[in-house]
C-alpha cells in the first residue's frame, strides 16, 4: 500500500480524534458560551506530528508553511503565538495518546525491551544556565557516546526490537539512570510484562546488583554487558544483535525529527516539544504497522 504524509496525517487524526472523544476527562474545560476554537486540539496534535516529521523546529517558519502547503487538510491554523499555547496546554493529552498508538498495534507485545538514555540539550552558554527558567530540572552532564559535557536533560527511552517507543522519561542530566528505570517500571507495569517473561537489554549505566535483582523478582530477565571482574554473561549474542537498535531510535529521533533543536525555554515547552517528536516516531511505526510496511521505523515517505 503507498503511503505518505497525507494518508498519515488523516489516519492519525481520526484515531486522535476518536480517543478525545472516547476520553472525555482529556478535555480540557471550556465555558459553554463564547468564541469555539477554530481549530480543535485533534487537529492542532495532527498538525505538531506534521511538523516533526517535515524537521520545522522553529515554529513561525512552520506556520508560514504549513498555512500554504497543508491547507486542503487544515483550513484554519492559528498564528504562531496561539499555536504555541495551544500545544504546550496539551501535554497530558499527547503522552495518553502515545500509548494509546502503541497498543493499537501487536509490536508492543514482543518479549523484548531494549533501554538507553540521550542528551536533550537546553542551552550553550553560561548565561542561559544561571537565566533560565530550566535551573534546577536541568543540569550539567556527559555523553559518553559522543565525548561532550552538555547542559540539559536526559531523555530515557524503552522500546521494543522495532523501535517501537514504549516507555520513556525526562530527567536530570544527573540522575541515576538505574533510578528512572525502575520508576518505569513501577509507573507502567503493564509495558513490561509478558506471559513467557520479558527480556530488557541495557547498557551499562543501567546496571548494578540491586536493580538487576529487583528486575529478577518483577518477572523480567536482565541482559547487560558483563563486568571487568565478571565471567561470561547469557545473552551476549542478543546484546550484540539487537544493542545497536536503540542507538539508531536516538538517531532518528536526533538526527530526523530534530530532537536537540527542540527550542524548548520552559518545563512545559521543553516537555511538550520532547513529546512531540516521540508522538511522531510513534505515529510513523504504527502507521506502517497498520499499512503492512516492510520497515517498521522508516520515516522516509513522511519526511517530505
Amino acid at each position: 500500500m503507498h503511503v505518505d504524509l497525507d494518508t498519515l496525517a488523516t489516519a492519525l487524526y481520526v484515531r486522535i480524534d476518536d480517543e478525545l472523544k472516547a476520553s472525555p476527562q482529556l478535555n480540557r474545560w471550556r465555558p459553554k458560551v463564547g468564541i469555539a476554537p477554530q481549530i480543535t486540539d485533534a487537529e492542532l496534535i495532527t498538525v505538531s506530528v506534521m511538523q516533526a516529521l517535515l524537521g520545522y523546529h522553529n515554529e513561525s517558519r512552520w506556520i508560514r508553511y504549513a498555512r500554504k502547503s497543508i491547507i486542503h487538510l487544515f483550513p484554519y491554523l492559528p498564528k504562531q503565538p496561539g499555536y504555541n499555547k495551544r500545544l504546550r496546554s496539551l501535554g497530558a493529552q499527547i503522552s495518553h495518546l502515545i500509548a494509546v498508538l502503541v497498543t493499537d498495534t501487536d509490536l508492543w507485545r514482543h518479549p523484548i525491551r531494549i533501554a538507553d538514555s540521550t542528551p536533550v540539550p537546553c542551552g550553550m552558554s553560561r548565561e542561559t544556565v544561571q537565566r533560565s527558567d530550566l535551573a534546577g530540572w536541568a543540569g550539567y552532564g556527559y555523553c559518553a557516546s559522543h565525548s561532550r559535557l552538555f547542559w540539559g536533560l536526559r531523555l530515557h527511552l524503552v522500546t521494543t526490537v522495532h523501535g517501537l517507543p514504549v516507555a520513556f522519561a525526562l530527567s536530570n542530566a544527573k540522575t541515576d539512570e538505574r533510578e528512572v528505570l525502575t520508576d518505569l517500571v513501577t509507573l507502567q507495569p503493564n509495558m513490561f510484562h509478558h506471559p513467557d517473561g520479558l527480556i530488557l537489554i541495557v547498557d551499562k549505566g543501567y546496571r548494578d546488583r540491586d536493580t538487576e535483582t529487583w528486575l529478577n523478582d518483577s518477572g523480567i530477565t536482565l541482559v547487560r554487558p558483563a563486568y571487568r571482574t565478571e565471567p561470561a554473561r547469557p545473552g551476549r549474542g542478543l546484546l550484540r544483535a539487537v544493542r545497536q537498535s536503540i542507538e539508531s531510535v536516538n538517531q532518528t529521533i536526533k538526527g530526523q525529527l530534530d530532537l536537540e533543536q527542540h527550542g524548548g525555554r520552559t518545563i512545559t515547552g521543553v516537555a511538550v516539544r520532547v513529546l512531540q517528536r516521540v508522538l511522531a516516531l510513534t505515529a510513523a511505526i504504527w502507521h506502517n504497522w497498520h499499512t503492512g510496511q516492510p520497515i517498521m521505523r522508516s520515516l522516509i515517505a513522511y519526511d517530505h
